[in-house]
């Protein structure tokens, strides 16, 4: 290609770049106020979402948690009415709590405190309402809720159900100190369900894989157990 050649095409190269410019500054100048509006739009909705975090959601979470506080205190001491409805004083109770504060992370807590302070009541069907609406990914809290409702199927007889939800919360709690809790529950599970080979299958892991736990070192007599009702039948 000759030095003319590259010349022209070069400043042909630079009269399009200088087009498009052109354009571009044309484009804004004639769409300038449209162009900025929808900037101070932008500027707004991000202003207003930080607002709504610091001025709002931030401090009704915190009037939450001081709302559940006394609460948690009613439920470790199995005060269930109590701890659901309230003492007519300074504690307004968790069914109130997830009224008032629903959307917040304590609401949703509160949600599972009820459900088991209503399955220590025998209200299996509320128990189940407040332990399925939960939502969490906690570590500890999740195989909790889900070992409270397969504590609830159990006293409403559906062992089966009971047995997939221990089973469960065993799996995702994958600790050694819960998971062989919640496999022991499956265990006297399968026992009231007459699967004698299951639950000796279920003591057996538990011996093997959790040894050192309470449930591994008692293993053997509820094995044992198994087997003679088992030989019984």
């Amino acid at each position: 290609m000759s030095k003319e050649h590259k010349k022209a095409t070069a400043e042909k190269g630079f009269e399009n770049i200088g087009e498009a410019l052109s354009s571009s500054e044309h484009f804004i100048e004639k769409n300038q106020k449209t162009i900025l509006w929808a900037l101070l739009a932008i500027v707004a909705v991000v202003g207003g979402i930080i607002a709504f975090n610091y001025m709002y959601k931030n401090p009704r979470n915190e009037k939450a948690q001081a709302a559940i506080f006394k609460g948690e205190r009613f439920f470790q001491n199995q005060e269930d009415s109590i701890a659901l409805f309230g003492n007519g004083n300074d504690y307004i109770g968790f069914e109130n709590i997830m009224k008032e504060f629903s959307g917040t992370k304590t609401a949703n807590l509160a949600r599972a405190y009820a459900g088991i302070s209503y399955s220590r009541l025998g209200n299996n069907e509320k128990a189940l309402k407040y332990l399925n609406e939960f939502k969490g990914s906690d570590l500890l809290i999740t195989p909790a809720i889900e070992g409270a409702i397969g504590d609830v199927y159990m006293n409403m007889g559906n062992t089966d159900k009971a047995i997939s939800h221990f089973n469960n919360a065993a799996k995702e709690a994958n600790d050694e100190m819960l998971s062989p809790i919640y496999y022991n529950k499956a265990g006297f599970a399968y026992l009231s369900a007459k699967n004698y080979t299951k639950a000796i299958e279920t003591f057996r892991m538990i011996k093997e894989k959790y040894i050192n736990s309470p449930q591994g070192q008692e293993a053997d007599k509820y094995i044992e157990a198994a087997k003679l009702q088992e030989s019984g039948n």
